[in-house]
């Protein structure tokens, strides 16, 4: 009798934890049992957990830092940068003039004409950091736009600590008329293997790393899920790491933008995260009022988390995940800006080729399945997108309370 009680009093409160999703902090109440050890460890041990999972962002930007400091440093906020670079939008000659004469140089121009903009990137005076570059650059032109050239990490895990699970058969993926040909999506993360089974269907198209392809576990991973249970020809993929030391720099993400405006692919899936930057937020609105549907993982920072960018900007399509029992994942980002959840754990994605799989889990993984769903959006178009996006809305489960709410958005997607 003792043990039973004991199962339904721990039941009860782990129900009781799980119910209190909006707090900044995860504990399991701290029910005694005379004579029952073990509460308190599992209180500890999910509090634990849930500082190990939300962490990992920051512990991998650490690792970055601490093995690449000549190309890394932080901000004063703490967020990863590449080190003594600003990024300008639209300088003007005359300002830019007065960066050359205060001994900045111009790294590289990027001319964004389908997102009707122009990225410089500028290197700081010898000794100068960014921090002080960007003080200095705003002063010199308080009308200008500079910001830093942001680091954006992925926002999922896919390494060996999951499990292997078994090799699936080739797909056959039936491809299926739209506007302009066949079925296409897009992709910006890491770059993806080819050689992998999974995307034997596909035709897949490149940007970034100077024509070559630079292949990444995560970006395998994501497109995988993105394409694996919908019938898609064309994956536009956008590699903005390419294996490098500042992969992931907010310069890239916009160039990457870019590519997608120009080739007209309607909706784009982005599992990284970041800060909020001037650079990301005119490239993602510039996107967005052209009629392109924009899907970004919500981060895993966990509850207590400020809101992460691109997914909290309102023109993004914001995704958190759920584990297999449809509860949200202890260490996903809520907020406002989450729009759906999708499964973000006990979900597999395609990992070494040609055929191997692995368990992965966070709400990278939950992104790629709503941006699947609405890859009927085939050419950009304003109308056509927000009546896609309500009817996702309208049929979504509803997750949580009743009603839209902060850590489900409108709920789990089933289908249009």
């Amino acid at each position: 009798m003792r043990r039973t009680n004991f199962i339904l009093l721990l039941v009860m409160s782990l129900a009781a934890w799980s119910a209190r999703a909006q707090l900044p902090q995860v504990q399991v109440p701290g029910v005694q049992v005379p004579g029952v050890p073990g509460l308190p460890d599992a209180r500890r041990a999910v509090g634990g957990t849930l500082r190990e999972l939300s962490a990992a962002r920051a512990l991998r930007a650490e690792r970055l830092l601490r093995e690449h400091r000549a190309e890394l440093d932080r901000d004063p906020r703490g967020e990863l940068v590449v080190r003594a670079e600003v990024v300008a939008i639209d300088i003007t000659p005359v300002a830019l003039e007065k960066a050359l004469a205060a001994h900045f140089v111009v790294l590289r121009t990027e001319e964004l004409a389908d997102l009707a903009f122009k990225i410089t990137v500028l290197q700081t005076p010898d000794g100068m950091s960014a921090s002080r570059g960007l003080k200095r650059l705003r002063k010199l032109d308080p009308e200008g736009t500079y910001d830093f050239n942001h680091v954006y990490l992925d926002s999922g895990e896919t390494d060996g600590d999951f499990p292997r699970v078994a090799a699936r058969a080739a797909q056959t993926v039936e491809t299926v008329g739209g506007a302009g040909g066949l079925r296409r999506i897009g992709l910006i993360d890491g770059g993806v293997d080819v050689a992998h089974q999974a995307f034997k269907p596909l035709r897949l198209h490149h940007f970034g790393c100077g024509g070559r392809q630079v292949p990444s576990a995560h970006g395998t991973a994501v497109a995988s899920i993105l394409t694996g249970n919908r019938a898609f020809g064309d994956l536009y993929v956008a590699d903005v790491y390419c294996g490098e030391a500042a992969g992931g720099a907010v310069d890239a993400v916009a160039a990457a933008f870019g590519w997608m405006a120009r080739e007209r692919v309607a909706v784009v899936n982005v599992s990284l995260v970041g800060p909020r930057n001037a650079l990301l937020e005119r490239a993602v609105r510039s996107l967005a009022a052209r009629g392109h549907l924009i899907v970004a993982a919500v981060g895993n920072d966990g509850p207590a988390s400020p809101p992460l960018y691109p997914a909290a900007y309102q023109d993004v399509v914001g995704v958190t995940g759920i584990d297999g029992r449809h509860r949200v994942l202890i260490e996903a980002c809520r907020g406002g800006h989450v729009d759906f959840a999708a499964p973000g754990a006990d979900v597999s994605a395609a990992a070494q080729a040609p055929d191997q799989y692995v368990s992965v889990r966070g709400t990278s993984f939950a992104a790629p399945q709503v941006a699947a769903l609405l890859g009927d959006l085939q050419s950009p178009d304003i109308p056509a997108r927000d009546q896609l996006l309500d009817r996702l809305a309208a049929g979504a489960r509803d997750l949580g309370k009743p009603g839209r709410d902060d850590v489900y958005g409108a709920g789990e997607p089933r289908t249009l």
